[in-house]
């Protein structure tokens, strides 16, 4: 997911009394913790972006702020790479607004709040122009996610504030001392009695992309050492959130109107080995506050850490409440190529979790990755991807060129010429491109749940038990509910719908239905006795009359 952004001019915040709770930062606190936080009343030279010769107009210069007063700043906050970024800049964007600060576009900003991935290069160049484009409009600029994390010296990072990947819960003050002309940097593991722990705590608060969707992050981190990966570097080893807290989270999430949940980490499957517990232990522990009618979404998982628990897994995705979904990824159909990845699975292990899966949970989605290019891949290495993408026809495929990314082991291995990279690239994508999962699926009958505006802006998206993604017409109350869908056409990544239901049997969240029941009953019980109120005054207006001429 690539590109989130907050422009919410709607969402602007001028409540007062949530600014201060007790999870807030004392002032002890935060002096105690000044050997962290380097604030520097000079400002450091940065590297200022080369102008071409004909860029003669002078640059506007961002101003300065000695102090400032919550309400008058305005935020842009913007994000790359995956799930579990997003929900970090949801976290930051939600903490900003909760203190006053204004959520708005890039153009009309005070400072630019860039939250970057570090997975490709492509995604780093963006973030770093991204980083000039501001410095260039005169905003001030503070950079996180795993990019400052990994690599925290990089030239075109100098001078300016960091917030690491596990210190996001104190972007407002990196904020604050960065209006006023200062640089801090926050990249410090969190700690609670000496031990590491996952990060910020998840309760909160959040300015959502989506306000029905809730991503919550379960763990930091992972256990493997892969050749070509730099998130490592910034996320670090495993880490877990305690089950309770989690599960806290979710109940938090659907109180507030979230009708969907998704889970995230860089290993989701790995999760508790660090604290004694278990992926299908907080499984089953989420899908007890699960509301009827609401959904649950487990997020990557990587095969080695999946193997022993598949079993429970699978019992899990056929609930009722919980999308018959998975993203394993293989990344190669070589076991050669695996083994130089160090990605701790052969191709054997990969086939047993799709096909045990695939046997035990009805219309079971997988979701899948390749690497193509991989410095040690030989043809043949490649035709075993080949042939495992042709046997299993993955309906979601993420198909991504080798990337060397600094400081990693591949990246010091000879590379594929390019044009070879490219060639097995198409190859694998024209084969992607000649299979339909969703052809002759006309007629079907789905109940689906709608929380999404497709990518074009002209429909709603909903998903069905298997997270399969249903466009339907933009009908006015649609989002958040479930309804029954007839599909009418289909394509390669989604089917057309028509809805079935009329509005009045659209069915909402458990958690919506509550309050809206109660308020019915509450109008009931008090017409009720309204009427009744009414016939004994009627009775006692009667009795007074007889009595007062008899």
């Amino acid at each position: 997911i690539m590109g989130l952004e907050f422009d919410l001019p709607g969402n602007d915040i001028d409540d007062i009394e949530d600014l201060i709770s007790s999870d807030d930062i004392k002032p002890r606190e935060r002096y105690e913790n000044k050997k962290s936080v380097t604030v520097r009343a000079k400002r450091r030279a940065q590297i200022k972006p080369e102008a071409d010769d004909d860029e003669k107009a002078p640059q506007p210069q961002k101003t300065i702020y000695e102090s400032v007063i919550p309400g008058t700043q305005k935020v842009y906050v913007k994000t790359w790479g995956c799930a579990h970024n997003n929900s970090d800049s949801e976290y930051m964007a939600g903490q900003l607004a909760a203190y006053g600060y204004n959520l708005s576009g890039k153009e009309e900003a005070d400072l630019w709040l860039l939250n970057s991935c570090t997975v490709k290069n492509p995604s780093e160049d963006t973030f770093r122009n991204e980083i000039e484009s501001g410095m260039r409009n005169g905003k001030h600029v503070v950079v996180a996610g795993c990019v400052p994390q990994g690599a925290p010296k990089a030239d075109y990072l100098r001078g300016l504030s960091v917030i690491g990947v596990q210190q996001i819960d104190r972007v407002v003050e990196v904020v604050e001392e960065t209006l006023k002309g200062h640089s801090v940097r926050l990249l410090q593991n969190k700690k609670v009695h000496g031990r590491r722990v996952a990060g910020a705590p998840l309760s909160l608060p959040k300015v959502r992309k989506n306000p029905l969707i809730e991503i919550i992050s379960i763990n930091s981190g992972c256990l493997n050492q892969c050749t070509y990966c730099k998130t490592k570097h910034a996320r670090g080893d495993l880490a877990s959130y305690p089950p309770a807290e989690i599960v806290e989270r979710a109940r938090q999430s659907f109180d507030e109107g979230c009708c969907e949940i998704w889970l995230t980490s860089e290993d989701t499957g790995a999760y508790g080995r660090d604290i004694g517990s278990s992926l299908p232990e907080l499984l089953w522990q989420l899908v007890e506050v699960i509301p009827e009618n609401c959904m649950l979404r487990v997020g990557m998982t990587n095969p080695p850490y999946i193997l022993e628990h598949l079993e429970e897994v699978a019992k899990v995705l056929q609930h009722p409440r919980v999308y018959a979904f998975l993203h394993v990824p293989v990344q190669s159909g070589s076991d050669s190529v695996l083994g130089e990845m160090k990605r701790e699975y052969c191709r054997k292990d990969f086939e047993h979790v799709v096909d045990f899966l695939r046997a035990r949970v009805p219309g079971l989605t997988i979701a899948t990755d390749i690497i193509c290019g991989f410095p040690t891949e030989t043809e043949q290495d490649f035709e075993e991807t080949m042939t495992l993408c042709e046997k299993h026809r993955f309906p979601s495929l993420f198909i991504n060129q080798f990337f060397p990314r600094p400081g990693t082991p591949a990246a010091k291995m000879e590379r594929i010429p390019a044009n070879l990279v490219k060639k097995r690239t198409k190859r694998l994508t024209d084969l992607f491109y000649s299979y339909e999962p969703y052809a002759g699926r006309e007629g079907q009958v789905y109940t689906v749940l709608v929380t999404e505006i497709s990518y074009d802006k002209l429909h709603y998206v909903g998903h069905n038990k298997s997270y399969e993604q249903v466009l339907l017409p933009m009908r006015d109350n649609l989002l958040g509910t479930r309804v029954r869908v007839r599909i009418t056409a289909t394509s390669k990544f989604s089917m057309m719908g028509e809805i079935l239901d009329e509005e009045r049997d659209w069915t909402r969240c458990d958690n919506n239905n509550k309050a809206t029941t109660t308020d019915c009953q509450t109008r009931s019980q008090g017409q009720r006795f309204m009427g009744i109120a009414l016939m004994v005054g009627a009775v006692a207006f009667l009795l007074h009359l007889l009595l007062k001429y008899v």
